[in-house]
């Protein structure tokens, strides 16, 4: 079971999240790294999104989107991403 210190919570990845992962080339520690370390951008309470650019990768920037919720549920991950802001 993978924890988040950062968080405080177990981290459960989907079956999406970890298919995105896998075409994507996205590896678990990198993914730790992400959780422990990225930038957050809140949508409420409970969801939001954790971005990291990582200059060694061609498809910066790596966002997961997440719920906070007895667990932080990873419901993807995606690259490229861009932060739309209002």
């Amino acid at each position: 079971m993978l924890k988040s210190n950062r968080f405080n919570l177990d981290v459960h990845i989907t079956n999406h999240a970890s298919q995105r992962m896998s075409e994507r080339k996205i590896s678990v520690d990198l993914i730790i790294d992400l959780i422990e370390t990225g930038k957050t951008k809140y949508k409420d309470e409970t969801r939001l999104w954790i971005s990291k650019s990582y200059p060694h990768r061609n498809d910066n920037l790596i966002c997961a989107a997440v719920v906070l919720e007895n667990v932080l549920v990873i419901k993807t991950v995606m690259h490229n991403w861009k932060l739309m802001e209002k």
